[in-house]
């Protein structure tokens, strides 16, 4: 048994919804002085930092409930892969340009729906982090958006690589809104019964009909996939999670101890 099984379901929640920003958060960092055009350096930064915010309240809020004073850098550098309650969708390498649009085109408009629901949270920290991220993500959108339709309705080059982009993480969407797998059940019924979590199931139709009308305007194609993901929430992740935290985790781990 994982660490993270043991938590309390609320510590388990806020971890898993924390974890998925600060994964994802990584991801957009690598495309500092590696994007298209110098304007896109800045916006990713941007995006990743208010992740990284919403990671920080999380995680924060996460060891505070756990109450066995784990701080948040405990949290982001000392667990093991096994203990990240992340989907697998926000690990997966960047790849080419449209691949993290449409990863953040689909992220995004799943956050978008989640934060909108906590903001009527029983419970006021996380209600407190909705009210400031449903700002940060509706950007974040919109942002993906502009650029799935730049490229899927673009050049005969641009929209086939957009195409190849949604296809790539196609298999990787379901996640987001399954309640349940053969890993087992989350969130926790009672956190759902008693109005602190949202069903992610809920969140399925209006995130995705968003999706669709952007792919649909921007002339792509909703792909079939073979297979789908699952796992991310209770710990079981691909292949690459663990190079990801390894530059994640290497300074804080190099120097244990050390304050910046």
């Amino acid at each position: 048994m994982t660490a993270a099984r043991t938590l309390p379901a609320l510590a388990r929640y806020a971890l898993a919804l924390g974890d998925d920003a600060l994964i994802l958060a990584q991801r957009c960092s690598e495309w500092v002085t590696r994007a298209p055009q110098l304007e896109e350096d800045v916006a990713l930064a941007n995006i990743g930092l208010d992740l990284l915010g919403q990671a920080r309240s999380l995680l924060t809020y996460a060891g505070e409930v756990e109450g066995a004073g784990r701080s948040e850098d405990d949290l982001a550098y000392l667990r093991e892969e096994r203990d990240f309650l992340n989907v697998q969708l926000v690990e997966q390498e960047n790849g080419d340009f449209a691949v993290s649009m449409a990863r953040l085109l689909v992220f995004s408009s799943y956050q978008l729906e989640l934060y909108r629901r906590l903001t009527s949270s029983r419970d006021d920290t996380l209600t407190g982090v909705a009210a400031k991220a449903v700002k940060e993500v509706a950007y974040h959108r919109d942002h993906a958006t502009e650029w799935v339709l730049r490229l899927g309705d673009g050049t005969p080059d641009s929209a086939e690589r957009m195409q190849a982009g949604v296809e790539a993480i196609w298999p990787y969407v379901d996640e987001l809104f399954a309640t349940s797998s053969r890993h087992g059940r989350w969130p926790d019924p009672e956190l759902m019964a008693h109005g602190v979590a949202v069903d992610p199931s809920s969140l399925r139709e209006p995130a995705m009909t968003y999706v669709r009308s952007v792919l649909t305007e921007a002339c792509l194609t909703e792909p079939s996939p073979r297979w789908t993901a699952q796992g991310g929430r209770q710990g079981v992740h691909s292949s690459a999670m663990g190079h990801l935290l390894a530059e994640l985790q290497h300074l804080h781990r190099s120097h244990p101890g050390a304050s910046w």
